[in-house]
């Protein structure tokens, strides 16, 4: 490590230590706030953008999975630049810039992508959405790995990271609510053609803009003070990255862990709509899930303290599979059985899926919250191991990798459902027939499951010492 070091890029300066006090609220708040605003464009497009192009542009599932693929592979080149890029210009400017434009392109970029609904053909509705979902992913590029590393830098206290962490988390489940929960129901609400689909993405699409913005002028400037990072000697600092074992296995296993979830998200519309036959229950679905993980949240930061992030985050993915399997038993709800107070009456298989949400909310959390803390701790073991680190790259990597995974997990949930025979259709959704839900809810249940098996495997092999 040290001769990669020395041969290949300038010695670094050493970084002063930052402020060892507690984090102030606002600091927390303005820094989490932004995570609404990027959960907002994380998840919109991985569960929208499916159904959308296969129910209205009438683009086969396969087809659209490629759509959202190849964009997310320029990405995984476009994050480590940008995470280069903004090392290199920090100590003059701060990562201010970077937040601010890749705000507002984001959000402009995010409206486009579902203002267009009539095409010569599918092959060309499908080169266009390529096209301008690729637009929206590098502007979300320079915004989301700058904002990943601020989270390192704002403190040198492992658990006091955990604690920004823990915020982001719940600003990120209000993400989740308004994106998941409610943007789908809003499209049928209002009629379910393509101006519902246009007024879905202005409310949204400001939305988002306006929370990443929030972040980019509250929070604090002077976080850290970086070295000038030189940006002639990229791939050299990339060897070096190369070489911190535990940053490599934690990113190997979170590109896995993206991927599971990605598929997830790709059918969860298609689930609620064709399995369960009820996408008005989806909103609810998300907002027991969402109790669930802001109520789990002192309970993980206890637990990740006591028992140490490693177990904790072991327990937490356990949990997420478990529950995940359970899924191939989904059944369509008949008649209504059970009293759920505000929610109304439910069949005992929608109470069954409610209680899979709020499960699935209390893992969500756990896991998330704990893989992006333990970024900070390879971060930090490398700046104490040679006095200075790039954040950005680091975090870069890291961004690429998880919208690699939400780029094929949609891939490969397209090709289960052309498989199983999912018709795709002009204008609206249309009838499937079983084979086709099947192959959704084998998309929602064992593929995934499966798939987060892989990166515990993978995930026994970290270690890490700060």
């Amino acid at each position: 490590m040290k001769n990669v070091m020395s041969s290949s890029v300038e010695a670094p300066s050493v970084e002063p230590p930052l402020d060892p006090s507690p984090l102030a609220n606002k600091t927390l708040l303005s820094y989490g706030v932004g995570q609404t605003g990027a959960q907002l464009f994380r998840d919109m497009p991985a569960v929208l953008l499916p159904l959308f192009m296969t129910t209205m542009l009438g683009i086969s599932p396969w087809l659209a999975g490629i759509a959202v693929l190849i964009p997310k592979l320029w990405v995984i080149v476009c994050d480590p630049l940008v995470g280069a890029l903004s090392d290199h210009y920090k100590p003059a400017w701060s990562r201010r810039p970077f937040l601010t434009i890749g705000a507002v392109v984001t959000g402009f970029s995010f409206i486009a992508l579902f203002s267009f609904s009539e095409f010569a053909s599918p092959e060309v509705a499908a080169f266009t959405v390529a096209v301008l979902f690729l637009i929206a992913s590098t502007a979300f590029s320079g915004f989301s790995v700058p904002y990943l590393a601020v989270a390192s830098e704002l403190s040198d206290d492992a658990h006091e990271r955990t604690k920004v962490l823990s915020v982001r988390i719940v600003f990120a489940v209000i993400g989740v609510v308004m994106g998941v929960g409610l943007a789908q129901p809003m499209v049928f609400y209002l009629g379910g053609d393509a101006a519902a689909w246009r007024t879905m993405a202005i409310v949204f699409g400001v939305i988002s803009m306006l929370a990443m913005l929030t972040t980019a002028v509250a929070v604090p400037k002077n976080y850290g003070v970086a070295h000038h990072a030189d940006f002639k000697a990229l791939f050299s600092r990339f060897s070096v990255v190369r070489h911190n074992t535990p940053f490599v296995v934690l990113t190997v296993a979170f590109l896995i862990q993206s991927v599971a979830q990605a598929i997830g998200y790709a059918v969860v519309g298609f689930v609620f709509l064709y399995a369960i036959e009820d996408v008005n229950l989806l909103l609810p679905f998300i907002l027991v899930m969402a109790c669930g993980s802001i109520s789990s949240q002192p309970l993980w930061l206890k637990a990740s303290v006591r028992f140490g992030k490693e177990r904790a985050f072991w327990l937490a993915c356990s949990g997420w599979l478990l529950v995940t399997l359970t899924w191939a038993t989904l059944e369509a709800g008949p008649d209504a059985m059970i009293e759920m107070g505000y929610f109304g009456s439910f069949s005992a298989e929608h109470a069954g899926v409610l209680f899979r949400g709020f499960v699935i909310g209390v893992t969500n959390a756990a896991f998330s919250v704990l893989t992006f803390s333990m970024l900070t701790d390879t971060i930090v073991s490398q700046k104490i191991a040679h006095g200075s680190v790039d954040e950005g790259v680091y975090s870069g990597i890291f961004s690429a990798v998880e919208k690699l995974g939400f780029a094929l997990g949609p891939m490969l949930s397209g090709i289960i459902l052309s498989y199983a025979g999912f018709q795709a259709s002009v204008g609206g959704a249309v009838a499937q027939s079983q084979t086709a839900i099947d192959g959704m809810v084998l998309s929602y249940s064992f593929v995934p499951a499966g798939i987060m098996a892989l990166s515990l495997l993978v995930f026994s092999r970290y270690r890490v010492k700060i």
